[in-house]
């Protein structure tokens, strides 16, 4: 039996050969102008480009090798034109976010009992009245680090990939009111049951959402006081 294969259908069908250098050179001949690419592993910029000295330099996540062609297609019309729509590029990612995930995760040491707040009495507080329970990170306090190092880190983080929420134990003294604390595990709490949106290619890690619930915080306005005041 004949049958007849549209040309479009057979392209599709092709593989794209998973190497950085045919990319390059795909990119190259689609754009018709040199390209500079970088494969990351960065998660949070899965793809971006600046010009250079007349050399078009594009850092994209590896795991973009084994996309599909129309994959490729939004990735090239985005390298023209960054305000291009991208939804094979976005379903291809929600697809393969587990491969960000695969890279073995330490385990993770839980001490939630410090010498002036307990971690657990405020997460199991703030899940229940504001999150009916459904959040399921672990919490601990954070590693010590030296004064110099610590002052450049953040009160809180929370690891999507570890499903771990971690307070910087600064936060572990008698001069840091209750409030304060139970806001930063409120906040981190927060990025655990909203996850990660995407804006365009970049993560977007405060959205106008995550900002409306967090004034919902009972106390937010007297824990922001107290961090204006700790800043000063």
């Amino acid at each position: 039996m004949t049958m007849s294969v549209d040309p479009a259908d057979m392209q599709l069908a092709l593989p794209f050969t998973p190497t950085e250098s045919a990319l390059k050179r795909t990119l190259e001949e689609r754009l018709g102008r040199p390209v500079s690419l970088i494969l990351t592993d960065n998660s949070t910029s899965m793809l971006s480009c600046a010009v250079r000295d007349g050399v078009l330099a594009v850092r994209l996540h590896r795991m973009f090798l084994t996309a599909n062609h129309a994959v490729l297609d939004e990735i090239v019309s985005y390298l023209r034109d960054c305000k291009r729509a991208m939804p094979h590029f976005q379903s291809f990612l929600r697809a393969n976010r587990e491969d960000l995930r695969r890279k073995r995760v330490k385990k993770v040491v839980v001490r939630t009992k410090g010498k002036h707040h307990d971690l657990s009495e405020l997460y199991e507080e703030i899940n229940r009245a504001y999150f009916g329970n459904k959040v399921t990170a672990a919490i601990t306090w954070g590693s010590r680090s030296p004064r110099s190092a610590v002052r450049k880190r953040t009160v809180g983080s929370y690891s999507e990939r570890s499903n771990t929420i971690r307070i910087n134990p600064l936060l572990d003294r008698k001069g840091v009111p209750a409030c304060y604390v139970a806001f930063v595990v409120y906040h981190e709490m927060l990025h655990a049951d909203m996850g990660t949106a995407m804006r365009g290619t970049r993560r977007s890690v405060h959205p106008r959402e995550f900002r409306r619930r967090e004034k919902l915080f009972q106390e937010y306005e007297k824990a922001m006081a107290w961090e204006g005041r700790k800043e000063q």
